[in-house]
């Protein structure tokens, strides 16, 4: 685990080193979109995790209707409440986002 550590570190760090030495010529302005670029992966990752969070919150509402026939009507009400809250996650890191590039 220890190696991997290091190995990934390094990685990054020769990955990061060289974009970060660079220089533009004299009087050019950078002509990348920081922004643009970023968002996209932050878009991405909070895609990922409210998927991820969706899937566990439907798997345990599922296994607790399979124990608990009787409460399946206040578990399914808190299960579309739960999932409703974690899509506006991803939907706030949209908005946020689409404020932010356009």
């Amino acid at each position: 685990m220890k190696k991997l550590f290091w190995c990934l570190t390094g990685f990054i760090l020769l990955v990061t080193a060289t974009p970060a030495f660079a220089q533009a010529p004299e009087g050019a302005a950078a002509a990348t979109n920081w922004v643009a670029i970023t968002s996209g992966f932050a878009m991405a990752i909070a895609s990922a995790f409210c998927g991820l969070a969706q899937g566990k919150a439907t798997a345990a509402a599922a296994e607790g209707m399979a124990r608990n026939p009787g409460a399946t009507a206040a578990i399914r009400l808190s299960l579309i409440l739960g999932l409703a809250f974690i899509e506006s996650l991803a939907l706030y890191t949209f908005v946020i986002i689409f404020i932010k590039v356009v």
